[in-house]
């Protein structure tokens, strides 16, 4: 399964309740509306129309207890588990693949047309996941995305024991979970939402958070002792297995019926044009897709260049290059209770701010003359990544009306994966002409101004929308 990302990736701040809503997984409660969760990752979650929650002023709480109040239902924890049994798999294969990549060729550039093939079909079939999204039942369509990719993993690990190991083959075979991904991705960050009600929305964000990045943690610890001790094939496999777990989770839990909403009946691309033209009249939404081009096009990339510094820079082998992937989701942990539990950051300042420590984090990583300083760069990556992804993500999907939650979340995706791939391309070229080190570092000071730009900018489109309430305009009132 893919994480939102890069996200996946995989994720949130200050917390609005509203203490009215109603439990979805319950036998007597009306049926739930359309709301997602965010990755690999970007989990999605919103309030039914059922629940008239503006007649409820929001209520702030913080703390430990209240970020793990999702767990309190039984549909969303089996999926929790499931997922984060799976999600480890898929550390094992994001780390393997560009690590085999590498080994192969000897080229950054190559790593990052992996990353290419992963992302860059998500951005083609944005529309029609985020369509299926909102017309269909989303466990279902993630039942057939996740044994599809099940079946890839399977053919990405025949093809490695079997003796063909063919940079092309290896790239085609990414690129096909990656068609299948950009299906899944959609109704995988709204599926969550179908799982918890309003009140429990940044518990649920933040707990899916939490699971993404400990498994970011495991994976690519343990991928990097199956390298150095059993090789590539052993790591392939464990991830085609571990989607066994997920599939046993969706196939156990039992969310609420969900009305569709009316304009979903449409052509896909009228569906697409509406969605562009609804997230232009929110500023709060423009506001969190200005932060995902930043994020995907100056940030994610350094996940790729971990392999590279791990060969040539380094020089500390598979377990080290493990333990480097690993730091990433051990500063998202740490980082989470900050995040879900703070009364003063609101998600403005929380992207504000994880903005700059992102940007300090990847100049600090590009310098890093040893191991350990590189480490430590690498954890302030992770957990400012955190930090950024969990306040944008919630930000949308909190701004987002339920009649157009799938679509819009699936243009969110559209801008991460494109940018993300045109970034992982442009830096892997680079890092073969002008060095990893200086295109690292490059891509950090780039991304500390954009930060200062998006922070001192005053219009209608600025931090502090991210803060935005939800939109509760009835469709009706929304101009075509």
């Amino acid at each position: 399964m893919l994480d939102d990302g890069p996200d996946r990736v995989p994720h949130a701040p200050a917390i609005e309740s509203a203490p009215g809503a109603r439990d979805r997984s319950s036998p007597s409660v009306e049926p739930p509306a359309v709301l997602p969760a965010e990755a690999e990752a970007m989990e999605a979650l919103t309030l039914s129309p059922a629940e008239p929650s503006a007649a409820v002023p929001p209520v702030q709480t913080s703390g430990l207890r209240h970020s793990v109040r999702a767990f309190r239902h039984r549909n969303f924890t089996i999926f929790w588990c499931g997922a984060l049994v799976s999600n480890t798999g898929n550390w094992l294969q994001n780390l393997t693949v560009p690590y085999v990549l590498y080994q192969l060729t000897g080229s950054a550039f190559w790593v990052s047309l992996a990353t290419v093939a992963q992302f860059a079909p998500g951005l083609l079939l944005g529309p029609l996941g985020g369509s299926l999204a909102d017309r269909h039942e989303r466990r279902r369509i993630l039942l057939v995305t996740q044994s599809a990719m099940a079946f890839v993993a399977l053919l990405l690990w025949g093809s490695w024991a079997t003796g063909l190991r063919d940079p092309v083959l290896v790239l085609a075979l990414v690129g096909l979970t990656g068609v299948v991904a950009g299906m899944n991705t959609p109704s995988w960050q709204s599926f969550v939402n179908d799982l918890v009600p309003r009140e429990d929305l940044i518990s649920a964000v933040t707990l899916n958070s939490l699971q993404f990045n400990a498994a970011r943690s495991l994976g690519p610890g343990i991928a990097g002792l199956l390298l150095a001790a059993f090789g590539p094939a052993w790591a392939f496999l464990i991830n085609a297995l571990s989607f066994l777990f997920v599939l046993a989770a969706l196939a156990a839990v039992r969310p609420g019926r969900r009305p569709v909403a009316p304009g979903v009946r449409q052509p896909v691309h009228r569906q697409f044009r509406e969605a562009i033209a609804y997230s232009r009249r929110q500023p709060g939404i423009l506001m969190a897709l200005l932060v995902t081009v930043a994020v995907a096009a100056l940030g994610n990339p350094i996940f790729q260049f971990t392999v590279v510094f791990a060969g040539s820079e380094l020089d500390v082998g598979p377990i080290g290059l493990g333990l480097l992937n690993a730091a990433f989701g051990v500063g998202a942990v740490l980082a989470a209770p900050v995040v879900s539990g703070s009364r003063r950051l609101s998600r403005g300042r929380m992207v504000r701010w994880g903005l700059v420590l992102y940007g300090l984090g990847i100049v600090g990583f590009g310098l890093a003359p040893w191991f350990g300083l590189a480490l430590v760069s690498l954890v302030l990556v992770g957990g400012a990544f955190l930090a950024v992804v969990s306040a944008s993500n919630t930000a949308l999907q909190i701004i987002v009306a339920d009649r157009i939650r799938g679509r819009v979340l699936s243009l969110r995706i559209m801008v991460f994966t494109g940018t993300t791939a045109i970034g992982a391309l442009l830096q892997g070229w680079l890092a073969d002409h002008a060095g990893p080190r200086p295109t690292v570092v490059g891509a950090g000071v780039l991304l500390l101004v954009v930060a200062t730009v998006l922070a001192r900018l005053r219009g209608r489109v600025r931090m502090s929308r991210l803060d935005d309430p939800p939109d509760e305009t009835p469709a009706a009132a929304v101009p075509a």
